[in-house]
């Protein structure tokens, strides 16, 4: 998994905080992690959290304390392999890639990556031309869309700093 940029992270913390107070209230983040597949009860996470609502600042240390393991032990997965020859970070990838391939049929078009960009607050649903553009980018047979090798290539190139 690799890190959101802080532009990213604000924007985030921006759509949850519907009511413009500059918080986000453990309702709000729970129905985040809700929709990106991290279950857990409210009770639990106000328990992990610490509080009934965070500011960006405790929004940041949040998402800080349930990346960081995760990024350690990919690193350390990246080294390991199963028994059947496939790594951890290629199985993680391929979970995702199926995150985003909403109609199974073993591609990722432009709406697919924009609806699911969109649920996660990190694209306007106004920027189709964007999906477009990320696509072609990385859309090595220029067939439109991608299939999971494309995929795998997006998600390997280390995000610039702007």
């Amino acid at each position: 998994m690799s890190p959101i940029s802080a532009d990213d992270l604000h924007r985030i913390f921006k759509r949850l905080d519907k009511n413009n107070e500059g918080q986000v209230s453990i309702n709000e983040l729970h129905h985040l992690l809700d929709k990106i597949g991290i279950h857990t009860t409210l009770e639990e996470l106000e328990k992990f959290v610490g509080r009934t609502s965070l500011d960006y600042d405790h929004f940041l240390v949040f998402y800080e304390a349930m990346v960081k393991p995760r990024i350690a032990e990919g690193e350390q997965e990246q080294e390991e392999e199963d028994d059947d020859g496939t790594d951890h970070v290629e199985k993680d990838l391929f979970k995702a890639f199926k995150v985003f391939d909403l109609n199974g049929d073993g591609y990722i078009c432009c709406e697919e990556l924009q609806s699911v960009l969109c649920r996660l607050g990190l694209l306007d649903k106004r920027s189709g031309h964007d999906c477009k553009d990320m696509i072609s980018a990385y859309d090595q047979n220029s067939d439109g869309v991608l299939d999971f090798e494309e995929f795998k290539n997006m998600m390997s190139v280390p995000p610039t700093s702007d």
